[in-house]
C-alpha cells in the first residue's frame, strides 16, 4: 500500500464524520458570532464592556447611568455598561479623553473648558437635557442674592465638578473672591452639601443639575428651603466664559431660564407660588473618536429611544428630542451619531 501523502491524508480528514461535524459547528458558530454583534437594523458593532463616567451620588448623572445600563445591555446584546463614578463633568471629560471611560455626561461649559489631553478627540452623541444652577439656602435665611454670601460658609462642588467651575464663575462675575476672603468656600459633593446645610455646618450649597434633582427633592423633605435668583447673570456668565475658554467663543453657553414651581413641591418660594429666575447649560453625552463607530451609531439610537423610559424617574431626560439633539457645539457630532441622525431623517 502506498504511503499516504499529505494531500490525501488531507482528503481523507475532509470525509470523516468527525471533522464534518465540527467543521459544521464552526460555521454554526460563526454565524451565530455575527448575529451577536449586529443589531436588527444592520449595525454591527464589538461586543465588550465599555466604561461610562457618571458622577457623585445623589445628582442626576449618576440616576442617568443607572437607569441607562440595563437598556443597553438589553438593546445590546454582547455589551456591558460599566458605570463608574466620578466628581462630575470635567471629571467624566477627562477619563473619556484618557482613555479610562468611553462615555459620559458633561456640561457645555464643562466641555468648552476642557483643555487637557485627548482634548481634540472628544465628540458627542448628542445633545440631552439641560442643567439649571441651584443656589440653596434655609427658608429662613437672610440670603437672597449671590452678594449676600459674604461672609458665609458655602459649599462649591467636588473639586473637579462641573459644580464647582460654574460656581467659581458666579461667585467672579458677582465679585466674590474665596481667595481673598469675601467668603469660605467649602469643597463639597451633593450629598454632604445637603448634609452640611442641615446641620447648620453650611450657610448655603451650590449644585447644577437636571430638574428636580434627587438630593434637593430630599433635603427639601428634611428641612425648609429656598433657592437664590440668579437669571439677571447670564450674560455676564456667557461673556466670561467666551473670554476664558475659546471653544465658546462662538456659541452661548450659559442662558437664562426658571426652575418651575413643580420642580420642588416642597421648596418655599419668595415671592409665594413663582418660578425661580436661574442659569441653564446643556447637557452633552461624550464619546472619544475612537470608540468603534457601529457602537457608537447604536448607543445613540439608544439614548433617543430610551428617553421616556428613563425620563419616568430622570424627568428632565424628557427634553432629549432628536431634532435638537444634533447641536453639540462647542463638540463636533460623533461620526457614529451622524450616521444614526441621517438614518432616521424623515
Amino acid at each position: 500500500m502506498p504511503p499516504s501523502t499529505p494531500a490525501a491524508l488531507v482528503r481523507r480528514a475532509l470525509r470523516s464524520r468527525t471533522v464534518r461535524a465540527v467543521t459544521a459547528l464552526v460555521v454554526l458558530c460563526a454565524a451565530a458570532l455575527a448575529w451577536w454583534l449586529a443589531a436588527p437594523d444592520g449595525v454591527s458593532y464589538p461586543a465588550g464592556t465599555y466604561g461610562m463616567a457618571t458622577g457623585s451620588a445623589g445628582g442626576v448623572y449618576a440616576l442617568y447611568g443607572q437607569l441607562l445600563k440595563p437598556v443597553v445591555e438589553r438593546e445590546l446584546p454582547g455589551v456591558e455598561l460599566r458605570l463608574d463614578p466620578s466628581a462630575g463633568g470635567p471629571d467624566n471629560l477627562n477619563r473619556i479623553a484618557t482613555g479610562k471611560d468611553d462615555f459620559g455626561i458633561a456640561t457645555a461649559d464643562a466641555v468648552a473648558h476642557y483643555t487637557g489631553v485627548g482634548a481634540g478627540s472628544l465628540c458627542a452623541l448628542g445633545q440631552l437635557y439641560d442643567d439649571y444652577v441651584q443656589l440653596v439656602v434655609p427658608a429662613d435665611s437672610s440670603i437672597t442674592s449671590v452678594g449676600d454670601l459674604r461672609g458665609k460658609r458655602v459649599g462649591t462642588g467636588q473639586v473637579g465638578s462641573g459644580v464647582k467651575l460654574i460656581a467659581d464663575r458666579v461667585l467672579q462675575v458677582s465679585h466674590l473672591d474665596p481667595a481673598r476672603g469675601d467668603l469660605t468656600a467649602v469643597p463639597l459633593s451633593i450629598d454632604e452639601s445637603s448634609a452640611e446645610l442641615r446641620e447648620g455646618r453650611i450657610d448655603a450649597f451650590f449644585w447644577s443639575g437636571g430638574l428636580p434633582s434627587s438630593a434637593v427633592t430630599t433635603l427639601s423633605g428634611q428641612m425648609r428651603i429656598r433657592l437664590i435668583p440668579l437669571g439677571t447673570l447670564a450674560t455676564a456668565m456667557d461673556a466670561l466664559a467666551g473670554s476664558e475658554d475659546p471653544g465658546a467663543r462662538n456659541t452661548q453657553i450659559y442662558r437664562d431660564s426658571t426652575i418651575p414651581v413643580s420642580a420642588y413641591p416642597k421648596m418655599v418660594l419668595q415671592p409665594p407660588q413663582q418660578p425661580v429666575s436661574t442659569l441653564a447649560v446643556a447637557n452633552l453625552m461624550v464619546t472619544r473618536a475612537d470608540v468603534p463607530v457601529g457602537l457608537v451609531e447604536r448607543m445613540t439610537a439608544v439614548l433617543i429611544d430610551s428617553r421616556d423610559v428613563i425620563g419616568e424617574q430622570v424627568h428632565s431626560a424628557q427634553m432629549v428630542d432628536i431634532r435638537s439633539a444634533i447641536y453639540t457645539d462647542p463638540l463636533p457630532l460623533a461620526e457614529g451619531a451622524r450616521r444614526y441622525y441621517v438614518s432616521v431623517k424623515p
